[in-house]
């Protein structure tokens, strides 16, 4: 697999029930590749609660050094990102912390696809807003312009939307 000098990290973004953590493993299927989980759901899964801001600030925290451990592979898909959970801060506690914004510019390298909210919607204990699905995607894209990150939007239902995904990371790994 030959670079064409963009990062192979690749961030998969949007709001909640856009198909993030299926098209995050089909696409590491796809190209033999690492795709790595999202963590808050892994540690809210966990919690016999409601979370806290210091339960976010923990997963932040892990979401960082899964970044950390895994952006040297040769093509590595991620499920979520930094800037989801900046978003998560500013909208759940009206803050963000330093260090996070501070970690965004390195940890954050990489392409970015997000995950359009043109899926229906599926309920999950962990999901909050259905009603803010566009609203939040336009925050997160808001976020990767400001972070001066590269990104593409992905559309469409079931194999369309793979598909648009596979095209999309094919022409930036090719």
């Amino acid at each position: 697999m030959e670079n064409s000098g963009l990062n192979k990290v690749i961030f998969i973004t949007g709001a909640e029930s856009t198909g993030k953590s299926t098209l995050t493993g089909q696409l590491a299927s796809h190209f033999n590749a690492v795709g790595v989980p999202e963590y808050a759901r892994t540690y809210l899964e966990t919690l016999n609660r409601h979370y806290n801001y210091s339960d976010v600030e923990a997963i932040a925290h892990r979401q960082i050094e899964l970044i950390q451990e895994n952006q040297q592979m040769p093509l590595v898909f991620f499920d979520t990102c930094l800037i989801n959970l900046k978003v998560w801060f500013r909208e759940v506690y009206q803050t963000v912390p330093i260090w996070l914004e501070d970690s965004i510019p390195q940890a954050g390298q990489g392409i970015y696809l997000i995950c359009q909210p043109d899926l229906p919607w599926e309920s999950d204990p962990l999901r909050e807003n259905p009603h803010r699905r566009e609203y939040l995607s336009e925050q997160y894209e808001e976020e990767l312009k400001a972070a001066g990150f590269i990104y593409f939007r992905v559309f469409g239902i079931g194999e369309k939307r793979v598909q648009n995904a596979i095209e999309i990371v094919n022409r930036l790994i090719c």
